[in-house]
């Protein structure tokens, strides 16, 4: 941590490295893979019961539930909307526990390994799906007809929540607050 409270210092962010994008598909990319790493940079450094520590009575918001959230999310809208495999089982989810990427979470290594490992398997699956994505193709959500565009504005708006509540998760543990 920087002297000031900051992730990194002026001119050493690791978000700075990401290259700036031209046009509506380059700059929608660079958005989503600042926030994803930004997740990454608030769940740095902690520990495994410090991952799983929940926010406040009855919320079961913790950082680690929100890696395996973020994991459920980027499965959800790249494999079974935007590949159109709908038939998948989702992650960190049944009917019968719908909040399980929250409620199932344990401090331990094995969990925290699992959420890092698989949310990092999904972004690069997801990148894969992007990588080939026409912005303008229609994809069927909840029997409603909507653009490729409008699931990446979700999902930057996504993780844009989530960094929110990450940084007031993380203040919480430690009192390090987010740039």
């Amino acid at each position: 941590m920087n002297v000031d409270g900051r992730w990194a210092a002026p001119g050493e962010d690791p978000r700075d490295a990401i290259p700036s994008g031209r046009g509506e598909k380059a700059v929608l990319e660079e958005y989503l893979d600042r926030y994803r790493m930004t997740i990454e940079l608030k769940c740095s450094d902690l520990t495994p019961g410090q991952l799983a520590t929940r926010s406040v009575p009855p919320s079961s918001m913790s950082l680690l539930g929100l890696i395996r959230h973020l994991a459920r999310v980027e499965h959800s809208w790249a494999r079974r909307v935007l590949e159109g495999r709908a038939e998948l089982p989702r992650l960190y989810r049944t009917d019968a526990e719908p909040d399980l990427d929250f409620d199932a979470v344990t401090g331990d290594e094995a969990c925290v390994a699992d959420a890092w490992a698989t949310w990092r398997a999904e972004v690069a699956h997801a990148r894969e799906v992007y990588a080939d994505l026409d912005l303008d193709t229609i994809v069927t959500v909840h029997d409603r007809q909507i653009e490729a565009r409008d699931v990446i504005v979700h999902l930057v708006e996504e993780y844009a929540r989530h960094a929110g509540h990450a940084d007031l998760l993380r203040e919480c543990l430690d009192g390090r607050t987010g740039q």
